[in-house]
């Protein structure tokens, strides 16, 4: 019965923690809005959630393992949508900007 209990404390809380990001990755995907997010901290979570990951999966698979592969999923999507709608944008609307200068005229 004792070792039943921390093994129930630990599905419980996988599923507060993931039911807890759930809301921020669907408002990620749905407004496509990340400019709140910073590139750096997603790139350090990702790095960090990787090294993590050597000490994570030595250990016998549990409630730990779901947890920790469900925050990797939802860091690589946040850096990854960081990427794409945000870094992208930026980027576009800077050349925009250079090319307009050039021409001498807005798109």
């Amino acid at each position: 019965m004792n070792s039943a209990l921390p093994v129930l404390a630990g599905i419980v809380s996988t599923a507060i923690f993931a039911s807890s990001t759930f809301p921020m990755l669907a408002k990620a995907l749905r407004t496509r809005d990340l400019r709140s997010y910073s590139l750096g901290n997603l790139a350090l979570a990702n790095v960090g959630n990787a090294v993590h990951s050597l000490y994570v999966f030595s250990l016998p698979p549990g409630p730990l393992w779901a947890l920790h592969s469900f925050h990797l999923g939802s860091t690589v999507f946040m850096l990854v949508w960081y990427l794409r709608f945000e870094y992208l944008r930026h980027r576009e609307n800077s050349q925009g900007s250079a090319e307009e200068e050039l021409v001498g005229c807005p798109r």
